[in-house]
């Protein structure tokens, strides 16, 4: 198969890492419930509107980022393996309000994205600190995967924000 052919060429995986000062299992359990997840979850200056979670294999997790300006991004991921507390794989995708795969077009992002990726998060006990990873795989080269880097982030940052206070 040449380049040409491969829907993925030009893509690369997108990696996060940052560690928390709070223990493993208050990590997880603000990646995996919804209240807390509503607390933290979107880059800077979004808020999470609506945020469900069905956590087991196959499980869905269905939520709403709102921008400072009021735009609203649903996105969705099926859970396709849970470690409790140690790692999560889902495979992600945009999604309207109804939790249905839409292209990333819809949101007026670059077609270069996949319909759907497969992202892994990644909990590693560190002597009361927790080491998160996410990683992202087929992220579009250019403003849209530089943008997407920037935003995971800022969402880690407001991770950190909420893992302070609680």
């Amino acid at each position: 198969m040449t380049n040409g052919d491969d829907p993925d060429a030009g893509r690369r995986a997108l990696e996060v890492t940052r560690v928390f000062a709070a223990p493993r299992e208050l990590v997880f359990r603000a990646w995996t419930e919804p209240e807390r997840l509503k607390r933290w979850w979107g880059p800077e200056g979004f808020t999470t509107p609506f945020c469900a979670v069905d956590l087991r294999e196959g499980g869905v997790f269905h939520y709403c980022m709102r921008s400072p300006e009021g735009h609203d991004t649903w996105g969705r991921g099926v859970f396709r393996e849970i470690i409790v507390p140690e790692r999560l794989v889902l495979v992600t995708s945009f999604a309207d309000a109804e939790g249905n795969v839409v292209p990333a077009t819809y949101y007026g992002l670059g077609p270069d994205w996949p319909l759907e990726s497969l992202m892994s998060v990644t909990f590693e006990e560190l002597s009361g600190a927790t080491r998160v990873a996410v990683r992202l795989e087929c992220v579009p080269p250019g403003p849209d995967g530089d943008g997407t880097r920037r935003g995971w982030v800022e969402i880690l940052d407001g991770l950190a924000e909420y893992l302070a206070k609680a």
